[in-house]
């Protein structure tokens, strides 16, 4: 492990029971987060995403899922998988905060923004509910919410929905957490406040020092905003590497297939935009196989019998897949 990685994350499997049979949501992902660094999850709906940092959380619904392996080690010596609930209460939203994808559900409709902002502040950083109003004031104005001292005050349908975002954004960031986990956090917003939205997670980040975990489908927020990339597909990590490895040179197809799939402005018209073709597979009692090649047009014999191992090329950068296998 690297001596400046504030997260560790190890192997994590996180499994559901239905009555259909065991859908490995998240199967062995693995990636560090450095302080002051931007980390991008991207993948299809379903590739387990979500999944994988609602696990940092222990925020899986049990019954019926349940984290089966893995570590999480945090500043080196925490494994937040090992915490008990009366912990996580204490580790959530104050080393590690999260922003949800719509902030319309995440806020109590029938509280006051005061409300939701000093408890967070009062319950970890023992505060007084005078000093914590005066702190939720401070948040609201670093956000660049106008009149603050007045909408505070306010309640959640008061704000329009890029203004409810941050909020959100003021609440998770107001008690100095390490990590931000920021879920699909525009994905409810039109475009001009995605924007304004990502502009703001990012001068934040620089100006705090927070670390990033930017989970989105959107390639285009990868690149701008990301210093380090992992790809996952039907719950594995298929890829990682810094932001211009990935986009520069992707190895996996699956990666090259997204990055081809998103229309360029620095290039010549090249008519119309390439598509992967098929679905994503059911990740139900998934057979020992790749899981993306029913898609792939390099798939081997191989492919379909055997899981591929994560290979390790230059510069730690990581692919699984077999056109790569025995390489470094």
């Amino acid at each position: 492990m690297n001596n400046d990685a504030i997260l560790k994350v190890d192997g994590l499997k996180t499994y559901f029971n239905t009555d259909d049979g065991i859908v490995k949501a998240v199967d062995g992902v693995s990636f560090e987060l450095r302080k002051g660094e931007t980390l991008g999850i991207v993948g299809e709906s379903g590739s387990g995403k979500s999944v994988t940092n609602l696990s940092l959380m222990k925020l899986i619904p049990s019954p019926p899922g349940k984290i089966m392996e893995g570590t999480a080690i945090l500043d080196g010596k925490i494994d937040i998988l090992k915490m008990n609930e009366a912990q996580m209460r204490e580790l959530r939203g104050n080393k590690i905060a999260m922003i949800f994808q719509d902030p319309m559900t995440s806020l109590n409709p029938f509280l006051r923004i005061s409300t939701q902002m000093i408890e967070t502040v009062i319950l970890h950083k023992k505060m007084s509910k005078k000093d914590a109003l005066k702190k939720a004031i401070e948040m609201l104005d670093l956000v660049g919410i106008p009149n603050p001292e007045k909408r505070v005050f306010d309640y959640p349908h008061q704000f329009s929905g890029g203004m409810r975002q941050r909020v959100m954004i003021a609440m998770a960031l107001s008690c100095d957490p390490e990590i931000l986990i920021a879920d699909e956090p525009t994905s409810a917003l039109d475009v001009t406040i995605q924007a304004q939205i990502l502009e703001l997670i990012q001068a934040l980040s620089k100006r705090l020092g927070t670390a990033v975990i930017m989970i989105t489908h959107d390639l285009g927020v990868v690149a701008g905003m990301c210093d380090y990339v992992v790809v996952m597909y039907a719950g594995r990590l298929v890829e990682r590497g810094t932001n211009d490895e990935i986009f520069d040179d992707p190895k996996h197809p699956y990666t090259q297939g997204l990055i081809k799939s998103v229309p360029r402005l620095d290039k010549p018209d090249v008519g119309r935009l390439f598509s992967i073709e098929g679905q994503p597979p059911n990740v139900i009692d998934l057979p020992e196989c790749c899981p993306f090649h029913p898609r792939c047009n390099k798939a081997m014999d191989k492919c379909r019998t055997t899981t591929p191992a994560v290979t390790i090329l230059e510069n730690n950068r990581e692919v699984r897949c077999f056109l790569y296998e025995g390489e470094k």
